[in-house]
This record gives C-alpha cells, sequence and structure tokens, in this order.
C-alpha cells in the first residue's frame, strides 16, 4: 500500500511539471526559470514530508473512514469554481488559488496567453495564489497541534502546495489526499454535494463536452 501511495505521489509531481506552461512572450526567461525552481522546491519540500512520514498519504478509498473513524477534517482548497461542481458534504474550503481580477494591459496579455494554452480546453481560470491561504486555514482550524487535516484538491498537485505551505505554518498533522478527488469513485465518500460527480468537477472548457460524449457513448454501448 505504501508503494502505490509512494508512487501516486511522483506520478503527481510528474504530471504538475509536465502539464505547467508558461508562455514566453508573457515573461522574462528568468522569471520563467524562478517559477519552475519555486514550484520544484515546493514538490521536493512535499515528497520529503510524506517519504519521512511527517504527511500521511491517504487514498480515496481510505479518506470517508480517515474522516469519520479517525477524526480527520477534509480542507478542499479547490477553487470556488470547481467546488461549486461536486464538494464533499461537511468538508472545509479555503482556496489556494483564487481568479486573478487584475485588468492591467499586461495581465490581460497573460489572460488571453493562459486561455489559448490551457483555458479553452479546461476552463481553468486565470488565477494567482492566495497570500492569506495559511491565516483563512488558521481562522476555521486554530488547533495546530491535534487537529487532524486531510488536504485535497482535483488532481493532488495543488494540495501538495498547500501541504506544504501549512507544514511550514506549523501544523502538525497533515495528510495527503492521494490522487485527489479525480481519483475518487461514487462510494468513497458518504455524501457529496453539487451537479457533478467529484471526480469529474475539475474538467471544464472543452473537454467537458469530449468528458460528456465519452459518458453517453458508454452508457449507449451498455444498452446495446
Amino acid at each position: 500500500m505504501a508503494l502505490i501511495q509512494l508512487n501516486q505521489l511522483q506520478s503527481s509531481i510528474l504530471k504538475y511539471n509536465k502539464h505547467l506552461q508558461i508562455p514566453s512572450f508573457s515573461t522574462t526567461s528568468h522569471q520563467r526559470s524562478t517559477v519552475l525552481m519555486r514550484i520544484n522546491a515546493v514538490s521536493v519540500n512535499a515528497q520529503q514530508l510524506i517519504q519521512s512520514g511527517k504527511v500521511r498519504p491517504i487514498l480515496p478509498k481510505e479518506a470517508g473512514a480517515a474522516v469519520e473513524a479517525e477524526g480527520y477534517i477534509l480542507l478542499d482548497i479547490r477553487p470556488e469554481w470547481e467546488r461549486a461542481k461536486a464538494c464533499v458534504s461537511g468538508s472545509l474550503h479555503v482556496p489556494l488559488f483564487l481568479k486573478d481580477m487584475d485588468n492591467s494591459p499586461i495581465t490581460l496579455l497573460k489572460k488571453w496567453v493562459h486561455f489559448g494554452y490551457i483555458g479553452l480546453w479546461t476552463g481553468q481560470n486565470f488565477t494567482m495564489i492566495n497570500d492569506e491561504f495559511v491565516k483563512q486555514v488558521e481562522q476555521k482550524i486554530p488547533d495546530k497541534d491535534n487537529a487532524k487535516i486531510l488536504v485535497a484538491c482535483g488532481e493532488g498537485l495543488r494540495s501538495l502546495m498547500a501541504i506544504s505551505k501549512l507544514h511550514e505554518g506549523e501544523y502538525r498533522n497533515l495528510a495527503w489526499l492521494a490522487g485527489g478527488f479525480n481519483r475518487a469513485s461514487d462510494r468513497d465518500f458518504p455524501a457529496v454535494e453539487g451537479p457533478e460527480k467529484l471526480q469529474y468537477a475539475t474538467i471544464g472548457g472543452v473537454s467537458y463536452y469530449f468528458l460528456q460524449l465519452l459518458i453517453l457513448l458508454q452508457a449507449v454501448g451498455k444498452e446495446s
């Protein structure tokens, strides 16, 4: 089981680095290198925390029991538009990323590039880091020594960053939802709210319509 969880961690980190795209004409070479170095540092830090046993990886199929029987608080760090599609009943929400509302010329250019690279296909908004993330978690979960927190996002990528920030903020009973909600099945959590399945909540844009077509074809195939 531990090997499976570590493989999931490595897969999440590799997927994060592979899918990260920083358009060349929206940032300088130095800026892109700095961003990548920071992200890799966070990934390595999170990996070290998990491999050292300081952070516990929990698979989605084990998450419901961890919350119900072990007292873990499920902390959903996805942005609001993903959570609105589907969320686990009773989970706490503090987004790690917020929609960037800046409309300065350079930011508008970056938004346009983001839409062409990522937004059109995935439906993801152009975001910025929530600088108040740890402070907002402290307001909802003030007990840093005893509270057990299971940090979750869509693919298990952003939650790695959140775990690093929370550990730096002196939270000591952290767990990571390995693979994120995308790996969850319909039976993994006792109650889910929202119009979509939990495992599809991160999917938007053009890819959402491909998903709906695939689901339709699968349903037709089962009936025939």
